[in-house]
């Protein structure tokens, strides 16, 4: 559902309305996967515009984030995701996955603000 996201949200007033509504947004997964099966990572244009204009506006309507490593931290840290019940991580390595979980790690912060 990202890259229908991206491609549909400030077209024009009535897509951006339906990609806007909480139906679609409230599950994100910002990661995709090849025809093969394989993960592949947004690119830098991409991520960045989810994290400079998506994100912060549809950000209190996501109950649920599929992330993969390489934009996790930058994607938890950008804003407070009021709603957010869940995270699907996935690529992780396992230093980074303890880190995710201790007060002290830099993701910590993340999880104790919630």
């Amino acid at each position: 559902n990202a890259e229908v996201l991206y491609s549909l949200i400030n077209v024009n007033k009535r897509l951006t309305t339906i990609v806007n509504d909480s139906n679609f947004t409230k599950y994100l997964t910002l990661r995709t996967f090849f025809s093969n099966g394989l993960l592949y990572e947004f690119t830098r244009t991409i991520l960045d515009r989810f994290c400079l204009e998506i994100l912060p506006k549809i950000h209190d309507k996501i109950e649920f984030l599929n992330l993969e490593s390489s934009s996790m931290k930058r994607i938890l840290l950008l804003t407070n995701y009021s709603n957010l019940y869940g995270i699907g991580l996935y690529d992780i390595a396992t230093e980074i996955a303890k880190d995710l979980f201790t007060e002290f790690g830099d993701y910590g912060y993340f999880f104790l603000i919630r």
